[in-house]
């Protein structure tokens, strides 16, 4: 089987992770050949597998102009190389595909009621109509694929209310060898950073600067962290800075720049800024434990890399969090930095509760494969080819 995978939006975030991740796989299924569409840039970190080939395409920037160009030129790319059925990785999927469409849909802001509220209350009314425009299209997406597969029971869940069509669950995956690979000393911009905080009590968030991570609410929470530990004193490591000319996109991180300011914690919060994946393992483990406090999400690898280096998690309380995490979690409100706060500090203040969450999360992280995402994903296919139809993977 010729399987042709459309990766022209993979450029940032779980985009990347999940090529970095799907490309080993691929390479090592000698029966299977692949045909990658994806930028110059990527290109250069996937080497030179035998049996997968590479077209590299500089593509318009911005959601819609990628859109358009995909909608007029790629279908002839797939038919021209021969595949047998197109993985489109991107949200989007073609409106007449030449051949059977497995579409990957992993962006939740387009059903998250709390999304569009924090854009209107931002007054971020650019990116709302920009967000609504984008969703018109991927919820048509849905409908135009033979598949769409969600990272998540929780979110193929809602991708079923909202779009109709047929979605299944296949879970994204985790890769020790890759994770867990380098084992050289950090580099000493990062380090003296960390060493700064070494007898504090030491949490991280591991993201870029976007609005549905809920920074606010997770800054808010740190000076309530302190007092209810007496003072001791506590840093907030963020692998992203809360500068404009530090940030790409459109998500403006000035408010809650003002918001350190305004709350007095700028010797508490460390900005790391983006941290190379190679590394991400040694920055995870040099803290004490993972918080996230985001208000949407379809799979967030992070968890899973936290719990895989042993860390006691922190979590605003969603259903797919939940899913990914069960009891490797202390859950808190999502908007509450109180309740945030005080779920830290029992973790911080009980070692019974701490090694509950790091025993559970050392099991619960090897249940995450890319090798069995991948047969899962090769199976649809085949499926695809074979019968037109074949969805007993649903959820």
């Amino acid at each position: 089987m010729h399987l042709f995978l459309n990766c022209l939006a993979a450029s940032a975030g779980s985009g990347l992770t999940y090529v970095r991740n799907v490309v080993p796989q691929l390479s090592r299924r000698h029966e299977l050949r692949t045909t990658l569409a994806l930028s110059p840039q990527l290109r250069k970190e996937l080497g030179n597998p035998s049996n997968i080939s590479f077209v590299e395409k500089e593509i318009p920037a911005g959601a819609a102009g990628r859109f358009l160009w995909e909608q007029a030129f790629l279908p002839r790319i797939i038919r021209n190389s021969g595949a047998d059925v197109l993985l489109s990785t991107g949200n989007f999927a073609l409106w007449k595909s030449p051949v059977p469409q497995i579409l990957l849909s992993g962006n939740s802001l387009y059903t998250s009621p709390d999304f569009y509220a924090d854009l209107r209350a931002r007054g971020a009314y650019r990116i709302w109509l920009d967000t609504r425009a984008r969703a018109f299209f991927a919820r048509r997406s849905v409908r135009w694929a033979d598949c769409t597969v969600a990272p998540s029971k929780a979110f193929a869940d809602s991708l079923r209310v909202w779009a109709g069509g047929k979605v299944v669950s296949i879970y994204h995956g985790f890769d020790p060898e890759i994770f867990f690979r380098n084992h050289g000393p950090m580099p000493s911009s990062i380090q003296n950073k960390i060493d700064s905080g070494k007898d504090a009590l030491r949490l991280i968030f591991v993201s870029h600067y976007n609005y549905y991570r809920n920074f606010e609410t997770l800054l808010r929470a740190v000076p309530y962290i302190r007092e209810r530990l007496g003072g001791r004193d506590v840093q907030l490591f963020l692998t992203c800075k809360l500068s404009a000319d530090e940030n790409s996109g459109a998500h403006r991180p000035e408010a809650a720049a003002a918001l350190v300011r305004h709350l007095g914690i700028s010797d508490q919060i460390v900005e790391l800024g983006a941290v190379p994946y190679h590394l991400l393992q040694h920055v995870i483990r040099a803290c004490d434990i993972y918080v996230t406090p985001a208000y949407a999400e379809t799979f967030a690898h992070p968890l899973v890399e936290a719990m895989a280096c042993g860390l006691p998690i922190v979590a605003s309380d969603l259903p797919v969090h939940r899913e990914i995490c069960g009891n490797a979690a202390a859950y808190f409100p999502r908007f509450s930095p109180q309740l945030l706060a005080d779920c830290v500090v029992q973790v911080e203040q009980s070692s019974a509760l701490r090694e509950q969450l790091v025993g559970c999360g050392s099991k619960r992280w090897r249940d995450f494969s890319w090798r069995d995402h991948v047969d899962q994903i090769i199976s649809l296919a085949k499926g695809l080819t074979l019968s037109g139809t074949n969805y007993s993977l649903a959820a």
